[in-house]
């Protein structure tokens, strides 16, 4: 299946080049966005990476309601639109209701619908008709290849501007599983798949806040899973101090982290787009 080149900002999704997806979890002070916004530009000037900005300026499923969520809508675009001016960013963003897809729309470039809410036609079919580029996160609780229904209710929408990003599958008590079969399923669909390994180490039903919220420890194994599987894009939430950051302490990767950690995985994608298998079309086998 030929993949679909989705646009954003001049980086081509979808195409031989590996793309970075990365930020704050949440929006916080100005010198925490700031300062990740620096780091970023200048990872992404050694490694020749292109970057897409990505911080939520609502996080609404916090599991306690005393959790800082962040600045809310207005504040939020505004200092993303901030981000985007000074740097250059292409800039990413969550919604979790249609009310907030108008105003995210006017500032965003890509309008990302969060993982749990992935089968919501309303606010899926919302962010499609704004014209914007629609990053689906993987519902941790679906098949990979189910995914092409919420990317279809964009289609019917009007918008095949559509990224896929695999996030990990509920597995047993709180506890989250990479299947590198996912991702041979979710290039079925076509459309650009994106391998965010951040979240996919977070342990639910404990505070990110608490060490053993997240596993960084397994990270680079499953960053190389990813990558030799045939992923287009990574997301890697960074912090300048993850210990200190208000949302998902344990899981986000310190960003002065950042360039050593994509070196390999660079190389390793320059090698699975060279040998990447072409399709087989459906009953082919030897022989036949």
């Amino acid at each position: 299946m030929q993949k679909k080149i989705v646009s954003v900002g001049g980086i081509a999704c979808g195409s031989p080049e590996l793309f970075l997806i990365s930020g704050p979890c949440v929006i916080e002070s100005e010198r925490v966005m700031f300062e990740t916004a620096e780091k970023l530009r200048r990872v992404s000037e050694s490694l020749g990476i292109k970057v897409i900005y990505k911080s939520s300026f609502q996080k609404d499923n916090r599991s306690s309601a005393r959790y800082y969520d962040g600045p809310g809508l207005d504040e939020g675009l505004k200092m993303l639109a901030r981000i985007k001016a000074d740097y250059g960013f292409p800039l990413l963003s969550d919604v979790h209701y249609p009310e907030q897809v108008a105003a995210a729309a006017e500032v965003l470039d890509v309008i990302q619908i969060p993982a749990y809410l992935c089968m919501q036609t309303t606010l899926v079919q919302a962010a499609a008709r704004t014209g914007k580029v629609v990053n689906i996160k993987h519902g941790q609780f679906l098949a990979p290849d189910n995914m092409d229904k919420p990317a279809q209710k964009c289609v019917e929408a009007g918008n095949d501007q559509v990224i896929l990003t695999e996030r990990g599958y509920t597995f047993g008590y709180n506890d989250l599983v990479v299947d590198p079969r996912s991702f041979y399923y979710l290039n079925q669909t076509g459309y650009p798949v994106v391998f965010d390994i951040t979240h996919a180490i977070r342990k639910y039903g404990i505070p990110s806040a608490d060490p053993s919220g997240g596993n960084r420890a397994v990270m680079p194994a499953i960053a190389r899973a990813g990558l030799a599987a045939g992923v287009d894009g990574v997301f890697i939430e960074t912090h300048p101090n993850p210990a200190e950051a208000l949302c998902d302490a344990a899981s986000q990767l310190c960003v002065y982290d950042l360039e050593e950690f994509l070196k390999p995985l660079l190389e390793l994608h320059a090698v699975e787009v060279k040998y990447r298998p072409q399709p087989v079309a459906a009953g082919a086998g030897r022989g036949a």
